[in-house]
């Protein structure tokens, strides 16, 4: 490991552990380490078949469970670090999360050198706001300055999603981002073209992030960011949704998402691990039908229309 690797580490109820364990997964591509001892005894007599174990592990918390992820530093340990308790706290687990290795200020600057402008599909460009000299291709150019809402376009799930919004979206369409994050799928739509954006987000911060994301794109007024829950804030149709989101809310939103989207619209998911995707389309078979998929490095996205 190099020397300027973190070590995340999360702790977790045992109970939640394989969900905590597969949203750990996202966030790097060689895989994590998960410490559980709830069930110490039955697997010592089982691996090694004697019922004599060290007192030190006797001593381990068996309530809790211990997930750990090593990040290099040009895979964003901050963003690493918001995009899981973003999830987290989406899907209602209980964590708490520690770091080895680099204090957070250190890792925001860092993480910055890593992060150049980056063509995205056939149209965009994403441009971090302290990048000053890029060809911008002729693309039209998303000024981004990620703070610390996750969504800077380098994650494969949210580079799947744009393509797929560049492909659907139509000028002049409503576009509604669930799970907005850092705001660039909607700052994106409407750079390409959309009339309108809504961003909705559980989390506070991320909704500002969004809105200032709007405002450096000089989109703003055609933005509306709201912090809540989808089906308890959000009004209206739209003819095309994003929500570049974990499996498990993917899963949830099957049963709000049908009555905000218009007729022939079109609904982009991603964020979906492979390992997941079939328990996503088992959610969706009655109400959508997959019209577009692509895959990345082990990550799923699909564009669906409504039965």
């Amino acid at each position: 490991m190099g020397e300027n690797w973190t070590e995340i580490k999360i702790s977790v109820p045992t109970a939640q552990t394989d969900l905590a364990g597969d949203i750990a997964n996202m966030t790097v591509p060689h895989g994590i380490y998960i410490e559980d001892y709830s069930n110490l005894e039955e697997e010592a007599m089982e691996i090694a078949h004697i019922d004599l174990i060290d007192e030190e592990l006797l001593a381990k918390d068996r309530s809790h469970s211990v997930i750990h992820i090593y990040i290099s530093p040009e895979d964003n340990p901050a963003e690493a670090i918001s995009f899981l308790e973003e999830r987290f706290r989406a899907c209602k687990v209980d964590y708490d999360i520690g770091q080895a290795d680099c204090a957070m200020d250190d890792w925001m600057n860092n993480w910055k050198k890593y992060f150049k402008p980056i063509p995205v599909g056939e149209k965009l460009l994403i441009r971090p706001i302290w990048e000053e000299r890029f060809d911008s291709q002729g693309r039209a150019v998303l000024n981004l300055e990620p703070g610390l809402a996750f969504g800077t376009g380098t994650h494969e799930t949210t580079r799947l999603c744009l393509e797929l919004i560049e492909e659907y979206l139509a000028p002049g369409c409503r576009f509604l981002d669930v799970g907005c994050g850092s705001g660039i799928l909607s700052v994106a739509a409407l750079l390409l073209g959309a009339e309108s954006a809504v961003g909705v987000d559980i989390d506070p911060l991320a909704v500002k992030t969004a809105g200032e994301n709007a405002r450096l794109n000089r989109v703003e007024e055609k933005f509306t960011g709201i912090c809540g829950n989808l089906a308890d804030q959000v009004s209206g149709s739209f003819q095309l949704i994003a929500a570049n989101i974990v499996a498990d809310v993917v899963i949830q939103l099957t049963a709000s998402v049908p009555r905000f989207l218009a007729k022939d619209g079109v609904y982009i998911i991603s964020g979906i691990i492979d390992t997941r995707e079939q328990d996503v389309l088992n959610a969706l078979a009655d109400k959508f039908t997959v019209i577009n998929r692509k895959e990345d490095r082990g990550w799923v996205a699909m564009a669906l229309r409504a039965c």
